[in-house]
């Protein structure tokens, strides 16, 4: 008769192989990717901050599972330091390629440098870095956002073509040291500094909230006297300024007029019944793109350092076209 002793032994010997196994015991030569042969993606997500990131993060998230691509998913709830601590916790695990949406332009180059060491690529998606070596990343997908600056300073310029009566602005940023909300605003102020018209009386940031951007309307609303146009760097802020800009008895796209970026469906709704005047489109819809590059990068192959996104520009009867149609 074998004994209980003897018998707990063995399974527990067993029971020690079967866990070890288990344990990542890749035979990879980098130590990364799924033990089913996925590519292993890191991904380190801004926040969750407007209804654009949220259908950024929705298009990534949809994008991996149709590309079999094996996803790690960080929410720097807006702050820099968890991105970072993100960024590590990837190289530690081993993922083929990491990929972000960094919170701010500088301060990366540190913890760039500790994923190129580690032999992992990484991506830049949606916003850029401002770090001078630019081989701590392999790519940069994206907008171009100093031209959407400019795309709403020219409709600005064109709609008061032939007015010569002041025009005075207030603009709503985005969060400060971001790259969309230092490019918007030195792309809007390039095209509208040709005419002495136009001046910014007041500009603050919104950090692309809606309950922020109706915060900081509401401020702009009590401290200047007239207000012709507002310009806010993206639709979230827009939206919240014209719930401040109806508590104040004005009327959104006729009183005061209104530019926004992005078009998320929100915007594109108020642009179509006017309280909005003009949208310059920003698309989250990045997760296709990003999913081939990390194929590509993973694989060794030559991808360019620049991927634009292509987009366009909404007047309210464009709005209404396409609205039917809108995926976000």
């Amino acid at each position: 008769m074998v004994s209980k002793r003897w018998t707990a032994a063995v399974l527990s010997g067993l029971l020690i192989t079967a866990t070890l196994s288990g344990c990542g015991g890749d035979d990879g030569d980098s130590g990364s990717g799924g033990g089913d042969g996925k590519l292993v993606l890191g991904f380190s997500q801004v926040g969750a901050e407007s209804g654009w990131r949220t259908a950024n993060t929705k298009s990534i998230q949809e994008s991996a599972a149709s590309a079999g691509v094996e996803l790690k998913f960080s929410d720097a709830q807006g702050k820099q330091e968890n991105q970072i601590k993100a960024i590590r916790n990837f190289i530690t695990q081993r993922v083929d390629v990491i990929a972000f949406s960094p919170v701010v332009e500088s301060g990366w180059d540190t913890v760039l440098k500790e994923a190129k060491d580690a032999n992992i690529p990484v991506i830049l998606t949606d916003r850029a870095v401002d770090s001078q070596d630019t081989s701590l990343y392999k790519t940069f997908i994206g907008s171009d956002f100093v031209l959407e600056g400019k795309k709403a300073g020219e409709w600005l310029v064109k709609d008061y073509e032939g007015k010569t009566d002041p025009v005075n602005i207030v603009e709503l940023q985005g969060t400060p040291g971001a790259a969309p909300a230092n490019d918007r605003k030195a792309g809007f102020a390039d095209v509208i500094k040709a005419d002495p018209k136009f001046k910014v009386v007041a500009s603050q940031t919104g950090q692309f909230t809606r309950t922020d951007g109706k915060q900081v309307m509401e401020t702009f609303l009590k401290a200047q006297p007239k207000i012709d146009v507002l310009y806010a760097h993206n639709d979230d802020m827009g939206l919240g300024a014209i719930e401040a800009i109806e508590a104040a008895g004005k009327k959104p796209g006729t009183d005061i007029k209104i530019i926004t970026v992005d078009a998320v469906k929100d915007g594109m709704t108020a642009l179509s019944e006017g309280k909005i005047n003009y949208i310059v489109e920003c698309s989250p819809l990045l997760g296709p793109q990003l999913m081939d590059l990390a194929k590509k990068v993973k694989a060794g192959e030559t991808v360019p350092q620049r991927v634009l996104t292509e987009e366009t520009t909404f007047t309210p009867e464009q709005a209404k076209a396409v609205l039917a149609e809108r995926k976000y």
